[in-house]
C-alpha cells in the first residue's frame, strides 16, 4: 500500500471516528470542528502531496515532513491550551455550585432550627 493511499485512509478514518463520537454524544461540537478540520487538512495533503511541498517552500522549511511535524506540535499545543481553559472553567463553575449548595444547606438548617 502506498503512503498516499495510507494517508487518505488514515485521514478518512479519523473523520469517521470523530463523526461517530459526535453522533454518540461523546464529543462536543466545538471540539469536533477542530478535529474535522485537521482530518480535512490531512486528506488534502494525502491527495495532493505537492501542497505540503509548496507550503514548506513558502515558509522556508527545507524538508516538508519537518513542516508537518511542526504543525502537529502547534496543533497539540493549541489543543492543550483549549482543554486547560475548559478545565479551568469547569473547576470555577463546580466551586461556585458547591458554595451555593453550602449556603442553601446552611439556610435550610437555620430555618429548621427556628
Amino acid at each position: 500500500m502506498s503512503s498516499y493511499v495510507l494517508g487518505i485512509v488514515a485521514a478518512l478514518g479519523v473523520s469517521l471516528f470523530v463523526i461517530e463520537m459526535l453522533r454518540r454524544g461523546f464529543l462536543r461540537e466545538k471540539f469536533a470542528v477542530l478535529w474535522l478540520l485537521v482530518s480535512a487538512g490531512l486528506v488534502i495533503i494525502a491527495v495532493f502531496p505537492g501542497v505540503l511541498r509548496w507550503a514548506a517552500n513558502l515558509v522556508g522549511v527545507q524538508v516538508p515532513s519537518n513542516l508537518l511535524f511542526m504543525m502537529s506540535a502547534l496543533l497539540l499545543l493549541v489543543v492543550s491550551v483549549q482543554l486547560s481553559n475548559e478545565v479551568s472553567r469547569v473547576e470555577a463553575r463546580t466551586r461556585r455550585l458547591a458554595e451555593e449548595i453550602a449556603l442553601l444547606k446552611r439556610s435550610l438548617e437555620e430555618r429548621d432550627g427556628q
